[in-house]
């Protein structure tokens, strides 16, 4: 673990009172991390970087399929990949990676990671320039060599934090669906995955996965002119971790469980399946790497036996660890009232979140609808998702949905599908739809 580590807070938003009878306890847990240098930089090669950042390695892989060698794509993806390299910081670890169907290194030679300094910055610059697009794609094994690369660095700097950046402008058509799920078990918990898809011939569905197994994040990027930025914006946000391995520990007394953990902030994502077992009623979710942010989660905790008006309990105690220390820790309240009021109020930052998943699930189901043809479900998802868009205040995806169809009354949700959708569109809606939009603290609103 990195000397520096940023300090931690918790923050819980709930109405912790529930109605007799009531079983079901939602809260908000705000996790902040403040950095422990002060200001934050951007982590910029040409001053060596902040030594007190956490040790990391960093793994470039550039799609370098025959597909890339068209609309300027292989051209963009050399100039993000350069960018990249540039604001690595002196002393990370790092490699270039060309993926067809099967990866090669391009930086340095051999299977091994360098560490970065100017000399071998500028001859990573140098390799990249030589790439040249041929071939097919095979996700899995551009992943398994990543995960070889780290494993080699392993022994170098304990706690440091290893990621990888994902370029592809293609579906994994050659390896099996099998292949890529078998290389995910494999490289889960190994490292960190960030992915862009360049183009519309990728597929949302795939990136997804591939992020989600490994803590990471994906977006479209429909004009290969942005690839620069967005590598840009990666390598810089990787640079800046200070602590590698953070989880979230949650303890439910023996008359409750937990029914989920979500992440909302920055995009919505399910972590509910990564609960490993830690002890006597409490598990750990892994939160990957963090620096300078926040992030939200939502929990949700059922109580078998409810209890008498007037009594009080602790539903939940959540810890944030790093390693065998203790970062933070907060606690999910209950009591039971009679008082109608307090028992209906509703928490303003719960319902919010509780929207924007919701949001999600209909943008989804309603594009894969419309793709299967379903124009009736397809209808009503989307405009349902119109409706919970306007709800939470959710601009972007609000414009986006404007794209796909078109809004005939907004506050009931009534839409028309557009017959002719740019396919970017589509997939900029889908992409997009777990990103989601922060609402201020202590925001209630009444029930009733």
């Amino acid at each position: 673990m990195s000397d520096a580590v940023p300090e931690f807070t918790i923050r819980v938003d709930q109405n912790a009172y529930l109605p007799a009878g009531g079983r079901e306890m939602h809260a908000i847990v705000t996790v902040e991390a403040r950095s422990s240098r002060g200001a934050t930089g951007d982590g910029d090669a040409t001053g060596g970087g902040d030594q007190r950042r956490a040790p990391a390695a960093e793994v470039i892989l550039i799609d370098t399929s025959g597909s890339m060698s068209y609309r300027g794509k292989m051209a963009a993806a050399k100039r993000a990949a350069r960018a990249a390299v540039n604001v690595l910081r002196d002393g990370v670890h790092f490699a270039v990676v060309a993926g067809a169907n099967r990866p090669r290194m391009i930086y340095p030679q051999g299977e091994r990671l360098v560490a970065a300094d100017e000399t071998s910055r500028r001859g990573a610059v140098q390799a990249v320039q030589r790439l040249e697009a041929a071939g097919g794609t095979a996700i899995g094994s551009w992943l398994r060599l990543a995960d070889r690369l780290f494993t080699g660095y392993d022994g170098a700097d304990e706690g440091a934090v290893k990621h990888a950046i994902l370029l592809t402008d293609g579906k994994n058509q050659h390896e099996s669906a099998e292949e890529l799920d078998a290389a995910l078990r494999a490289c889960s918990g190994r490292f960190l995955c960030d992915a862009r898809g360049v183009g519309t011939d990728w597929d949302v569905a795939e990136l997804r996965k591939i992020t989600s197994a490994l803590l990471g994040g994906f977006l479209d990027v429909p004009d290969p002119a942005d690839l620069e930025a967005d590598f840009l914006a990666m390598t810089r946000a990787a640079m800046s971790k200070e602590i590698a391995d953070v989880s979230l520990r949650v303890w439910t007394p023996k008359q409750a469980r937990l029914r989920f953990v979500k992440q909302m902030v920055p995009a919505v994502e399910d972590l509910t399946g990564r609960r490993v077992e830690s002890g006597t009623q409490t598990g750990d979710y892994p939160l990957g790497a963090w620096g300078e942010e926040n992030r939200e989660y939502h929990l949700c905790v059922e109580i078998d036996e409810p209890g008498e008006v007037g009594r009080q309990m602790r539903a939940a105690w959540v810890k944030l660890l790093a390693g065998d220390g203790v970062l933070a820790s907060g606690n999910v309240l209950a009591e039971w009232t009679d008082d109608e009021a307090r028992s209906t109020r509703i928490s303003g930052r719960v319902a919010h979140h509780t929207g924007q998943s919701e949001l999600a699930d209909a943008i989804q189901e309603g594009l894969e609808a419309r793709r299967a043809g379903d124009e009736e479900t397809a209808t009503s998802r989307l405009g349902r998702a119109v409706v919970l868009a306007r709800e939470v205040g959710n601009e972007q995806i609000s414009a986006l949905l404007d794209r796909v169809v078109d809004v005939v009354d907004p506050g009931s949700g009534t839409v028309r599908l557009k017959r002719e959708v740019a396919k970017a569109d589509e997939m900029s809606l889908d992409t997009r739809s777990v990103r989601t939009v922060r609402t201020r603290h202590g925001d209630e609103q009444g029930g009733g």
